[in-house]
């Protein structure tokens, strides 16, 4: 770009005459003449805007560095030299000749109207450009316009922060905690779904658990079959059992029974237990429920009862008969179809029965005991066995189904439970009993005993083996010969030695607690038929009591030999 001299730029060539210390070329005007001013003043209608008009100062060229125009060119990249009449951050005044006045420089290139300009609140600091041709500024009065006077505190860089940055970044924080919150939710709502998931297929694991365990799961051989009709076997079935044992503490002795609720089959059974059932003692020996009630106590009965029974009693409940008259006035009378009428002990002669016979009969506290007990005279053990059957099944559909309710009224009875059993475990079976009896799936049965107290295996297998799920184990009397002993002396340490004595002997020892008859001066050694006399000789011969004892007579059913003795025994001195 060696010439300039073309057209739209003037008559006046350029010529290149080096270049500033940016790089940049300089030119200078060769002839002083009268230059091309792209940013003229306008001058009427005929204003040519490459052109000057009359009268007015020669624009200024920035390239024209022959002459020094009336406002020097500011040129940015100069840092050796200030324009006079520039200063960018509104130091002082820059001046331009037009008519004689001088104008104040604009830095945004706006024309002053009349008066001080507006001045903007807020702008990016100024940062110079390639210097180019300036503009001229037309107005009309400057002299009129004071001068302004810049300073640098007036104008805001890109660096401060500024009140919109501050909105854009609080618009950004809330953008983000909300979408935050949203996945929060999201994360939430999955871990529920996946524990909602893990839950239901426990619990789905625990019911199918559950039914192979009770025997009722589809498809198992011992479980329901649809098919064949056929049920769970008995020993597959669950069942919950305590044993009862009422204490009659008027009159004296003991019934038992046992509380059975099948979870499986959903039935609950009282079964009777009559006092003369043989059962064995820990120390081996054999003895009647009776005797092991009153002698061996709760424990020593329970288990005495799952040998012979086979089946597994979780608990002991004692029950006198004045807890008995508590427990039916707690729940409100009974209703019992009593099978004879109960005699009131304290009436005159020909007054009204305590207890009246016929269906329907609505018993208190008191004559329920009174019906529970009796036994008229003559009359088995097992009838009155029966009569305590209905009571307590009466009892049980008048017991709150709810295992709560059921606890309190145990609690409220106040009465010492054996440590195998709680208030809470017995309110809890009691309820489950109560549930089974009020909807009509209860039942009484009574286990079948010789008379020699021993089970029956076939007899007793409806029992036994279908309610309890066991196999009967009673003693067996083939092996030894159980000899009954009374105390005829009254003194138990007797009994004793006379016990250790036969076991030593291989005689099966039955405790027969204390004669009818009150004390006797002479023992005697009884057997019931011929068969068994030699028996009785060898019995009598191992007590160290003379042959003239044994004699023919009546011998409980469930020994082979009675022995009563008397103040004549001598115990042995080992």
């Amino acid at each position: 770009m060696n010439d300039r001299n073309d057209a739209g730029y003037g008559e006046n060539p350029y010529e290149l005459v080096g270049y500033d210390e940016y790089g940049r070329p300089v030119y200078r005007q060769v002839p002083p003449q009268q230059t091309y001013d792209p940013y003229g003043q306008q001058q009427g209608y005929g204003y040519d805007p490459y052109a000057q008009g009359e009268g007015q100062q020669p624009a200024y060229d920035p390239y024209d560095t022959g002459r020094q125009p009336a406002v020097p060119a500011y040129d940015p990249y100069d840092t050796g030299r200030q324009a006079p009449g520039h200063d960018p951050y509104g130091a002082g005044p820059r001046t331009q000749q037009t008519g004689g006045t001088a104008a104040p420089y604009d830095p945004y290139g706006q024309t002053a109207v009349g008066g001080q300009q507006p001045r903007v609140a807020e702008q990016t600091a100024y940062i110079p450009q390639q210097a180019g041709p300036a503009e001229a500024e037309e107005e009309p009065d400057a002299s009129a316009r004071p001068q302004r006077d810049y300073h640098t505190e007036q104008f805001a860089f890109v660096e401060d922060p500024d009140q919109d940055s501050e909105d854009v970044i609080d618009w950004l924080n809330f953008t983000e905690n909300r979408t935050e919150r949203r996945e929060e939710a999201k994360r939430r709502a999955r871990s529920r779904l996946v524990a909602l998931v893990v839950v239901l297929a426990l619990t789905a694991v625990g019911g199918v658990g559950y039914l192979w365990y009770a025997g009722k799961l589809p498809g198992l051989s011992s479980s329901d079959d649809s098919a064949t009709g056929t049920t769970a076997a008995p020993a597959a079935q669950k069942r919950d059992v305590i044993v009862v044992h009422l204490h009659d503490t008027a009159q004296g002795g003991t019934s038992t029974a046992l509380l059975v609720d099948n979870t499986t089959t959903e039935q609950g059974t009282t079964v009777l237990l009559p006092n003369s059932l043989v059962v064995t003692t820990d120390d081996g020996t054999t003895t009647t429920l009776a005797k092991s009630v009153d002698g061996d106590g709760s424990a020593g009965t329970r288990e005495s009862l799952d040998t012979v029974l086979g089946t597994e009693i979780q608990g002991t409940w004692r029950l006198d008969t004045p807890y008995l008259q508590n427990l039916v006035d707690l729940v409100g009378n009974i209703e019992v179809d009593t099978d004879t009428a109960v005699p009131d002990p304290a009436a005159k002669k020909g007054q009204a029965p305590l207890v009246g016979k016929g269906e329907g009969q609505t018993l208190s506290g008191k004559t329920a005991v009174a019906y529970a007990t009796y036994r008229a005279e003559g009359e088995a053990q097992n009838a009155q066995l029966q009569r305590f059957g209905q009571v307590m099944q009466a009892v049980l559909r008048k017991v709150s189904s709810d295992p709560q309710g059921a606890t309190v009224t145990v609690q409220t009875l106040a009465q010492i439970l054996d440590p195998s059993l709680t208030d809470k475990d017995l309110g809890a079976f009691l309820a489950g009993l109560a549930d089974l009896a009020k909807g009509g799936d209860y039942k009484t049965a009574l286990l079948p005993v010789q008379a020699d107290g021993t089970l029956d295996a076939e007899a007793s297998a409806g029992v036994v083996k279908d309610v309890l799920g066991g196999t009967a184990k009673s003693p067996d009397k083939d092996a030894a010969v159980s000899v009954s002993v009374q105390n005829a002396d009254g003194s138990k340490a007797t009994t004793e030695d006379a016990r250790v004595v036969l076991l030593n002997g291989g005689f099966t020892f039955l405790d027969g607690g204390t004669a009818p008859g009150g004390t006797a001066s002479t023992s005697k050694v009884l057997y019931a038929d011929a068969a068994a006399k030699e028996n009785a000789t060898e019995v009598a011969k191992t007590l160290g009591l003379p042959e003239t004892v044994v004699a023919k007579g009546t011998v409980p059913a469930n020994a082979d030999v009675l022995v009563v003795l008397g103040k004549d025994y001598e115990p042995s001195s080992s």
